[in-house]
């Protein structure tokens, strides 16, 4: 009896037996009675009627060479290879080939250790290849809304890459690793967001605020024994909630249009009072100037004083008449008359009644400063 009726050779699965044939009780007759020829060979008897024990020895000793084989095995370079004995943890092995008593004695789990993880806390990432290649995001908000230290609410999307450290501990110390990173580093976030203002977390310290949550992370990862390394972590999105993004983006034109007044006040204080201090310098200097020439006339005068009282009273007669003489010379010598003293004369003899002794002193006055 073939397997169809119309002889297609195909089995039940759509294909039939190699070589094309048909398959039917008598070809599983022969190989069965292929196999129990095969086994018979372990358990015929020698002519006397006693088992073959050589045979049964030949059999035992293939079987426990390929049983002991399985134990070889490769750690690929990205590996390490975790050896367990009936389950419990034994030593570490590096990458090439090892081996390991057989199972069910010791068994081999190799992790992957260079490969670098990533956890995403937020946001979900999945490659779109309908219409070509890229990334589209679908946004976690039971994840991502957190509240800040001055009781406001933001939405924060990152991601953090991490890679085995120790393989052991990573093993057998926690449980759904991956889903431990994300927890740790969900919480991590949170107590960083609640440490610090709104503002803080829009505007600045992006960096230290991923340094702070890597360094968290890492502390707590390490008092689980964890054997994970925390590489970086990476803020993709820091944005208020979404039902409330222009209200706060209207608030943050504001600050912006205040920081920018203040900033111009600043700089009209910064020229103004260089200016006035100038001018109140310039006025000072100018006020101390004017002292001093004053204080400098004054003692000039007294000293010129005292050089004349000096000579009055050395030669009192004298200085009277050099005084009056050059007291005379002063207020008469921008006059244009001349004065002829008769009585000293004693007669007017000679003297001509009118001269123009008035033009004479001028030509003379004019030559004189030719």
């Amino acid at each position: 009896m073939s397997w169809d009726n119309d002889n297609n050779n195909n089995g039940p699965w759509g294909k039939g037996p190699r070589g094309g044939g048909n398959f039917d009780n008598n070809d599983l007759d022969k190989l069965l009675n292929n196999l129990k020829n095969s086994f018979g060979r372990f358990s015929s008897k020698t002519p006397d009627g006693k088992i073959n024990k050589k045979n049964w020895f030949l059999f035992i000793l293939i079987a426990l060479a390929v049983w002991g084989a399985t134990g070889v095995y490769k750690v690929q370079p990205d590996e390490q290879g975790i050896v367990l004995r009936f389950g419990e943890y034994i030593r570490s092995t590096p990458d090439g080939l090892h081996y390991h008593l057989p199972f069910p004695i010791e068994s081999v789990l190799k992790p992957k250790v260079t490969r670098e993880n990533q956890v995403e806390v937020g946001i979900r990432t999945s490659t779109q290849t309908s219409l070509g290649r890229g990334t589209v995001g679908r946004d976690v908000p039971e994840e991502s809304l957190m509240l800040t230290g001055d009781e406001n609410i933001v939405d924060v999307d990152f991601s953090v890459q991490w890679v085995i450290a120790d393989a052991s501990d990573y093993l057998f110390n926690i449980q759904n690793q991956e889903s431990t990173v994300k927890a740790v580093a969900e919480s991590a976030m949170r107590e960083v967001v609640g440490s610090q203002d709104l503002e803080q977390i829009l505007t600045e310290g992006r960096e230290r605020n991923e340094e702070a949550v890597r360094e968290l992370m890492q502390k707590t990862l390490d008092e689980y024994e964890a054997g994970i390394l925390v590489r970086r972590v990476q803020l993709q999105k820091v944005d208020p909630p979404a039902a409330v993004i222009d209200a706060f983006r209207d608030v943050q034109a504001a600050r912006a249009d205040q920081e920018r007044l203040r900033n111009e006040a600043e700089a009209y204080t910064n020229r103004i009072i260089p200016a006035a201090r100038g001018q109140s310098a310039q006025l000072i200097q100018a006020a101390e100037a004017y002292r001093d020439t004053v204080v400098a006339d004054a003692e000039g005068q007294a000293a010129r004083f005292n050089s004349v009282y000096e000579e009055y009273r050395k030669a009192p007669e004298v200085t009277r008449q050099r005084m009056y003489l050059e007291t005379l010379e002063r207020v008469y010598g921008g006059m244009d008359k001349i004065i002829i003293d008769q009585n000293e004369s004693g007669s007017n003899s000679g003297v001509v009644p009118y001269l123009p002794l008035d033009q004479l002193q001028k030509r003379q006055d004019s030559e004189g400063n030719q």
